[in-house]
């Protein structure tokens, strides 16, 4: 996030560290520069009404709409999120008319689209501790796997491999 040629907020993703799935670049961005805010004695409104916030990938619908809230004018991002996109590529929160919901803003796509590409493929190559794809292995029990599958959230039930529902026996 820039203001004034300064950078006064940044982020990365922070949801595998922090086991919170609110914790987006953007929203660590966000709260960095409310910090300076504070530090620096400035309002917050202000500032945010002139910050330009350069990002790798489109933010996300939720990102997208804590932007608006926050008046961010303007926004520079690398590659389309053609899952969750917020600018357009899903959903158009950035210049939807939506009421009491902020102000729109104007989003710039495709700066240095390659290199935003090519980080995104190595974040997603890191080891993440919190998949579920392995947690498999470890349940070769057949009775665990069934007292586990029934404890877990359903909203996890997707993440985990199809091929090991055969471990459970409900004979």
């Amino acid at each position: 996030m820039v203001y004034n040629n300064e950078v006064v907020g940044k982020g990365r993703n922070e949801v595998n560290q922090t086991k919170n799935a609110t914790r987006h670049a953007e929203m660590v961005a966000i709260d960095q520069a409310l910090d300076w805010c504070h530090q620096s004695g400035k309002s917050p409104s202000e500032v945010f009404e002139h910050i330009v916030l350069y990002v790798t990938v489109e933010p996300c619908i939720m990102c997208a709409a804590a932007l608006r809230l926050m008046k961010i004018p303007l926004v520079v991002y690398g590659c389309q999120n053609e899952r969750f996109g917020g600018c357009g590529s899903v959903l158009n929160i950035a210049s939807a008319d939506l009421p009491n919901t902020g102000r729109p803003f104007q989003c710039i796509p495709g700066y240095r689209a390659e290199e935003a590409v090519e980080m995104l493929k190595t974040f997603y190559k890191q080891e993440n501790p919190n998949d579920l794809k392995d947690y498999w292995k470890y349940l070769e029990d057949s009775r665990l796997a069934y007292l586990m599958m029934i404890c877990t959230p359903y909203l996890l039930m997707e993440q985990l491999p199809q091929k090991r529902l055969d471990l459970i026996s409900f004979s």
